[in-house]
């Protein structure tokens, strides 16, 4: 299974689908990832975290622990 954490900076992914429960998932898809949709990589901080995506259109950073719920293709 591979994650958003597991992507290298550059690649545009799929959503395949998200894992967690609760608020944490809500969350994630209040901000428009959701199944099917294609996720741009554009850069990692220094330090690892976070992970700044371009999802539909407008930018977003996401923290890697978030980043590990979300699995992609």
């Amino acid at each position: 299974m591979k994650t958003l954490r597991d992507v290298k900076i550059g690649e545009t992914v799929t959503v395949v689908r998200l894992h967690g429960e609760g608020a944490v998932k809500r969350r994630i898809m209040d901000m428009g990832i959701t199944k099917g949709v294609e996720i741009y990589v554009r850069k990692v901080a220094p330090l690892g975290d976070p992970v700044e995506l371009t999802v539909r259109g407008y930018e977003l950073s996401l923290r890697k622990a978030d980043a590990e719920m979300i699995e992609v293709r």
